[in-house]
């Protein structure tokens, strides 16, 4: 049980309840005060006692409650970055990459969320619930279509990856200084003072797993190497999850997704004009309009799968 603080004062957000704890603090004293040897007053100030103590109760599982949801915000992925790579299928794989990002960068600033482009195939997208809506999005994402310099009509199957990255206010995982190397050059692009003068943008390399993070969207080198950090800590944290994964490969019927970049999900069969997500095993119409942005349903569905006790590992159904 939690034990009370006169600090709980100095939270706008449980004051109230702090200050009607003290209240019924100094009531209880004074009736105790007030009854002193009389039997018939300390009788009453007995039952007043278990009054205010059980209201001070009720009091503080409130306060704890409020602390305890204050928490969990605290620890929630403040945004998520989503990056993008071209797997099997040679040039419709960069394609359908590239298209991939369009799409969510579009169902993002659908939302009003508030996206950066980090590079040609990487997105960060801060908003509220951003990270709750996309963070099933992580694996492989199949598509099935007749290219357009395809002319024998010959269907075409090609990959793309997607790597869903929270990006938290307090990082999960501890990162030696030794074991980074930084690299500074100048940022590339169109616009600002800084722009080919001085050397903002930031490459991280994390030596222990050869990972490298480069970050440019900012105006300084210091925040872009807060940013870059923020993406190395958010991959080390997808990695050691996807290895713990891994080890519990029995448990996945009871979970969806897992953080698997090689895992399977979806397939856009743009000739039967659906989108199948093979986790939960349903299907959506109408490719333009969710190659457009418009993901809603199948954002909703698999939060409510999620919410229904989970789903098992993906299955190839076509």
């Amino acid at each position: 049980m939690l034990e009370y603080s006169p600090e709980f004062k100095a939270n706008h957000k449980i004051a109230y309840f702090a200050e009607e704890y003290e209240r019924l603090g100094a009531e209880l004293r004074d009736s105790q005060e007030s009854a002193g040897d009389d039997p018939e007053l300390m009788k009453m100030a007995a039952e007043d006692a278990v009054r205010i103590e059980a209201r001070q109760k009720e009091l503080l599982e409130e306060i704890e409650r409020i602390l305890e949801k204050d928490k969990e915000e605290a620890e929630k992925p403040k945004a998520i970055v989503l990056e993008f790579r071209a797997g099997a299928g040679g040039d419709e794989a960069n394609l359908f990459a590239q298209e991939l990002k369009d799409m969510y960068q579009k169902y993002a600033e659908g939302k009003r969320w508030r996206v950066k482009i980090l590079d040609d195939l990487t997105l960060e997208i801060d908003g509220t619930d951003a990270y709750d809506a996309l963070r099933y999005e992580t694996g492989v994402h199949r598509v099935q279509r007749v290219p357009v310099t395809e002319k024998t009509g010959r269907i075409h199957t090609s990959t793309a990856s997607v790597a869903a990255l929270p990006i938290r206010n307090k990082p999960t995982v501890t990162i030696n200084p030794a074991d980074i190397e930084i690299e500074f050059s100048r940022s590339g692009g169109a616009g600002g003072q800084n722009v080919n003068k001085v050397e903002t943008a930031v490459r991280l390399i994390h030596k222990p797993t050869g990972i490298d993070v480069r970050s440019s969207s900012e105006r300084s080198q210091l925040a872009n190497r807060e940013k870059a950090m923020a993406i190395l800590s958010a991959k080390l944290e997808g990695l050691a999850e996807e290895e713990e994964a891994k080890k519990h490969s029995a448990d996945r019927k009871a979970q969806i997704g897992t953080a698997d970049r090689s895992e399977k999900i979806r397939t856009y069969n743009f000739l039967q004009d659906r989108v199948t997500d093979h986790r939960i095993k349903e299907s959506w119409h109408n490719l333009p309009k969710i190659m457009a942005g418009y993901i809603d349903p199948i954002v909703e569905a698999l939060a409510a799968a999620a919410a229904g006790g989970g789903i098992g590992e993906a299955e190839d159904e076509e």
